[in-house]
């Protein structure tokens, strides 16, 4: 971590870069064969960005600006003989916490030691399953501060330092990762997003910050995930496995001084293929609480049933639509009724449908899109509009929002009303 006074430099060291890059990468591109890297069997690639955001309604728990960085991502990767090397890595100013930070985002190895074998190990981001923004058996990290400030939604999937085997036959195939110490969520904690505070019975932010007692042993907090899946005439069946802990706070200490992250173990199926013009997709989850699997205890997560359609077509020229309908149904709710402490009670049933429409124009230059999350429930809503301008093959401009309603201060986008952000960015990629 840098000081502000660090931080200051940082954003103006990036300034100069993003005067200077233009010119650089023109004069490497000009004298490939006088470059370093040419001489390297490494390609590079990054970007330059600057963001900035500030909430629409006010938020005495919160900064009104919701985000101010600016940011410079480095991409290096060499394919070799014996295999691939990567690193990605960003250095970035924030303004809204006066510090300076560097976030490794990849840094790992890629091997093939036998044909039907791959190995890749060290930080990498990963992912799988078939919703689109909603995650069942997806159990890898995410970053749900930064998703809701208004950054890149590729920084909604926070890194994991971890071990990935894919083996390859024609009957099925075979994905396992080990992650040696437990990779928790970037989770909202109160210091950039102000949230639901059951403790206190009212909403709070950096007055109120979520502090957590979690697994931190190497190999004896492990975690372990697998995915089996197959291609039967054009549909994708898949089975998937985890055991480890809930990826965000899932119970409290008894002094309920401390959030925790109780064992979880997860079982799952989905199913995704053609049906009619567009891609058809179900999933499932069983989200055991390993920690509580009675349902009597009030300070850990009760076991959950996950369930997930969805539906994408272009229904026009350039216009794409997709919709989801995913519900979360707690198990032993009657008990979860009875040992409650204080506070609302959730839902047994939570309801949620997603629609996404994006479009694109001036010949795929401009996208336009809207993902909204709307819980009939909760009687919430969470929308992301977002308009991207490809101004030249390395330059792009966007503008777009965090919106959020809801009737009541407890539910999980309600609890984000006064987190309602605009947010711009440009970003120069070399």
């Amino acid at each position: 971590m840098i000081s502000c006074r660090g931080a200051t430099k940082l954003s103006v060291i990036a300034a100069i870069a993003a005067v200077l890059l233009p010119a650089a990468v023109q004069a490497s591109e000009e004298n490939a064969g006088e470059s370093f890297f040419s001489e390297l069997p490494v390609e590079m690639h990054g970007f330059y960005e600057m963001r900035g955001g500030y909430r629409l309604r006010k938020d005495k728990y919160e900064k009104d600006m919701s985000i101010m960085e600016n940011r410079f991502q480095l991409d290096l990767y060499s394919y070799l003989d014996w295999g691939d090397i990567r690193f990605k890595g960003d250095a970035y100013g924030d303004l809204v916490t006066e510090k300076g930070y560097f976030d490794m985002r990849e840094a790992n190895i890629f091997l093939r030691p036998l044909d039907y074998m791959d190995l890749k190990a060290g930080r990498q981001i990963l992912t799988w399953g078939t919703g689109d923004l909603i995650f069942i058996n997806d159990l890898f990290p995410k970053d749900w501060q930064s998703f809701f400030i208004g950054r890149d939604t590729e920084y909604l999937k926070a890194p994991s330092d971890a071990a990935k085997v894919s083996l390859f036959g024609d009957e099925a195939n075979l994905d396992i990762v080990y992650t040696p110490r437990f990779d928790h969520d970037r989770f909202i904690s109160g210091e950039r997003i102000s949230y639901w505070n059951s403790n206190l019975g009212r909403l709070a932010g950096q007055d109120a910050i979520v502090h957590t007692d979690k697994p931190n042993e190497w190999f004896g907090d492990s975690e372990i995930a697998g995915r089996l899946y197959k291609n039967i005439e054009n549909y994708e069946l898949a089975f998937y496995g985890y055991r480890g802990y809930w990826k965000s706070p899932g119970g409290q200490t008894p002094t309920r001084s401390q959030a925790t992250f109780p064992d979880l173990n997860v079982y799952g199926t989905s199913l995704r293929g053609s049906v009619g013009k567009g891609i058809g997709n179900v999933e499932f989850g069983y989200y055991e609480s390993a920690d509580d699997q009675s349902g009597r205890n009030a300070l850990v997560n009760n076991s959950e049933m996950r369930y997930l359609i969805g539906y994408t077509q272009e229904i026009a020229r350039d216009l794409t639509m997709g919709v989801q309908y995913y519900l979360e149904q707690m198990l032993d709710y009657g008990r979860y009724k009875n040992s409650l402490i204080s506070g609302p009670a959730r839902d047994e049933y939570r309801h949620l449908t997603t629609l996404r429409l994006t479009k694109l124009l001036m010949n795929q230059n401009l996208r336009c899109s809207l993902f909204t999350y709307y819980s009939p429930s909760d009687k919430d809503v969470y929308m992301r509009p977002n308009i991207n301008y490809k101004v030249s093959d390395n330059l792009a401009v966007e503008a777009g929002a965090n919106v959020f309603f809801g009737d009541y201060p407890h539910t999980f986008f309600g609890q984000f009303q006064n987190n309602t952000n605009i947010y711009t960015g440009l970003r120069y990629s070399f």
